[in-house]
């Protein structure tokens, strides 16, 4: 198989990351359905179509505006800056996504949505979308620079680049499968899997940038990586709450009852 992997059916070129968007979509959705009848801290009441028409405006804003800022064009180039503008990144659409439901929550007054149920569904359909970016090779601005590491591919320009979508398909399924093995434990703690996945998604995210050709710094750090900072920052009192209640539900060892420790003479027969 090459990459680009460019599949055809009836002599009708297939587009593979369109069939992984619309296959990562369905499959979490799916996944959420299940996982709904065995948690109960989704949100209850009238609010819950206005809460996603929040988290989709969100995304979709998010999406677009973090696309642009990864590669800017001049402003004076306003055909330039309409087709950057159709880029998407799926950073801000998280970013976006979160602060969408966060502001709608706060209008409707609905405190009782969590976000944790979504994690586990999330995780999983932006690893199906990843693979689409895998196969879609340097098509999409999922690939990294030129290197001699023993992963790289050629992704379709006949250079050895590291692949970036496939490091972030292995971190995905690692962070998955800690996840779903612990997930009654995190979900004792409200937002605790929330926070974990944003906080290390980005962690990785930041760190997988410095192999990414990006053509935009900002004091020698990408859009991207600038947003993953902010997020970092905003989730570190999050996270600190939620360490607190993990550590005060830790039940303390009973300590033994002092040793007394008798010398000869008061020993009597």
């Amino acid at each position: 198989m090459t990459i680009p992997f460019e599949p055809y059916l009836f002599r009708i070129p297939l587009n593979v990351q369109v069939i992984s968007e619309c296959l990562a979509f369905s499959v979490g959705f799916r996944y959420y359905v299940v996982s709904k009848k065995y948690y109960d801290g989704n949100v209850s009441g009238n609010y819950r179509q206005v809460i996603i028409w929040g988290a989709i405006l969100g995304t979709f804003l998010g999406t677009r505006i973090m696309g642009f800022l990864e590669n800017p064009y001049g402003i004076h180039q306003l055909r330039q800056v309409l087709i950057q503008f159709n880029a998407r990144s799926i950073m801000g659409g998280l970013f976006g996504a979160m602060l969408g439901i966060k502001l709608v929550r706060k209008l409707v007054k609905e405190e009782h949505l969590s976000f944790d149920l979504f994690i586990l569904p999330l995780i999983l359909s932006i690893f199906i979308g990843r693979v689409g970016c895998f196969l879609n090779g340097t098509k999409d601005f999922t690939y990294g620079t030129e290197t001699d590491f023993f992963m790289a591919m050629d992704l379709g320009d006949g250079l050895y680049r590291h692949p970036i979508a496939l490091y972030e398909l292995v971190f995905l399924a690692l962070l998955f499968i800690g996840m779903h093995r612990n997930r009654h434990a995190l979900w004792q703690i409200p937002e605790l899997m929330f926070t974990i996945f944003m906080m290390s998604y980005f962690g990785f995210r930041f760190c997988i940038e410095y192999l990414k050709p990006n053509v935009f710094f900002v004091y020698g750090l990408s859009s991207v990586q600038w947003l993953c900072i902010g997020c970092c920052i905003y989730f570190l009192p999050a996270l600190s709450r939620s360490l607190k209640l993990v550590f005060s539900k830790i039940p303390l060892p009973e300590l033994a009852p002092p040793v007394t420790v008798l010398d000869e003479e008061s020993i009597s027969v």
